[in-house]
C-alpha cells in the first residue's frame, strides 16, 4: 500500500485555494512532502515506545501496537552484512558497497547468535578481562559513523598480548529502511506544471497516512509563507486527527 503523491498535492492545493492562502509550487511541495513523511515515520518509533508501556486491547483492527507495526513492517529487511577494507561491516546496497537507505539497525546476528551491542568506551573494559572478553559464542559489536565492528572470534596472541579478532564474514542483520523520497513529477505545458506519472514517486507510507501527510504539508506551507492563520487551521486539523487516532 502507498499514498498517491498526486492526490496529496491536489488536496493541498484545494485547501489552500479554499482558504485563499496562495499556491505551493511543485518544488516546494516536494520539499515539504518529504519532510512531512520523515516526521511521520520517526513518530512511529516514539509511539511504539509510548503504547508499549500501556495495556493493549483484543480488538483485531484497533490495537495501536499492531497498527504501528503494520505501518513499519514494509520497511523491515534482513541482509548479510559486508565488510570494507578497514573491517567495518555495513548493510550492502543494490548498487555500490554501502546502503544509503539504512534508517535504524536492529539485531545483528553471527552464526544464529545475537551479537551484543556495547558502546565504544566500554570496549576496553569488556575486552580486558577473560570473563567478559567476546568469543564466538558471545560476540559483541561497536557502532561508529564508519559502520559496525563485530568481535568474537578466538583470541590470538600478538607480541605476547591478547588480541580479539574481528569477525568480517557470516554476519547478518535486520534493519529499518528509510522511506523512498516522494516526488511529484511534472511537465511544463504552456507555462503550467502538469502531473507526469512517469517521473513521479508515491509516498511509500501506509495508505492511512494520506490525511496526516496533507495536514503536515499545509503546516510547512504556512510557515513558508508566514501565514499563522493557515498554520492554526492545519494545526487544529492535526490535533483532531491525532486525538481520533489515539483516543
Amino acid at each position: 500500500m502507498s499514498v498517491s503523491v498526486n492526490t496529496v498535492y491536489q488536496r493541498v492545493l484545494a485547501i489552500l485555494n479554499k482558504e485563499q492562502r496562495g499556491y505551493v509550487t511543485p518544488q516546494e511541495f516536494n520539499l515539504f512532502a518529504n519532510q512531512a513523511q520523515m516526521d511521520l515515520f520517526e513518530q512511529y518509533f516514539y509511539d511504539i515506545n509510548q503504547f508499549g508501556r500501556i495495556q493493549g486491547n483484543d480488538t483485531e483492527f484497533s490495537d495501536m501496537l499492531t497498527i504501528l507495526n503494520e505501518k513499519i513492517n514494509p520497511f523491515e529487511a534482513t541482509v548479510t552484512m559486508v565488510a570494507n577494507a578497514a573491517s567495518y561491516l555495513n548493510v550492502p546496497a543494490a548498487v555500490g558497497a554501502v546502503s544509503t537507505d539504512l534508517y535504524r539497525i536492529g539485531t545483528i546476528m553471527y552464526t544464529n547468535i545475537e551479537v551484543e551491542r556495547i558502546n565504544q568506551n566500554e570496549f576496553l573494559y569488556v575486552n580486558a578481562s577473560p570473563l567478559t572478553r567476546p568469543t564466538d559464542n558471545r560476540p559483541i559489536f561497536v557502532a561508529s559513523s564508519n559502520g559496525y565492528k563485530v568481535y568474537g572470534a578466538d583470541v590470538v596472541r600478538v607480541a605476547g598480548a591478547a588480541k580479539t579478532q574481528l569477525i568480517t564474514v557470516g554476519v547478518s542483520c535486520n534493519y529499518i529502511k528509510r522511506p523512498a523520497a516522494a516526488v511529484w513529477g511534472f511537465t511544463v505545458v504552456n507555462g503550467v506544471a502538469l502531473y507526469n506519472v512517469a517521473t513521479s514517486t508515491d509516498f511509500p507510507l501506509h495508505a492511512s497516512e494520506e490525511t496526516e501527510l496533507v495536514i503536515k504539508i499545509l503546516e510547512f506551507a504556512s510557515l513558508s509563507v508566514r501565514d499563522m492563520n493557515l498554520y492554526q487551521v492545519s494545526n487544529q486539523m492535526e490535533g483532531q486527527n491525532t486525538q481520533q487516532e489515539k483516543s
